[in-house]
């Protein structure tokens, strides 16, 4: 998993204000499926990326490209 995209997913988590287990619970996973995205271990599949994306009201090509 790029280092890039799980910082950026932890910096606009903590931007919104909510924690890993309020993040999962928004998109229906537990929090350790969460807690493994921002750590690299395991990668959200397309379909969680958009609510990533809109549930942090950014767009995909920031959350997996930009420095946040």
């Amino acid at each position: 998993m790029d280092k890039k995209f799980c910082h950026n997913l932890k910096m606009a988590r903590q931007s919104s204000g909510l924690t890993q287990k309020q993040v999962a619970m928004h998109l229906n996973v537990v929090e350790s499926c969460y807690a493994n995205w921002e750590q690299g271990r395991t990668e959200p599949n397309v379909d969680m990326l958009r609510k990533l994306g809109k549930l942090f009201n950014i767009s995909l090509e920031d959350l997996i490209n930009d420095d946040l």
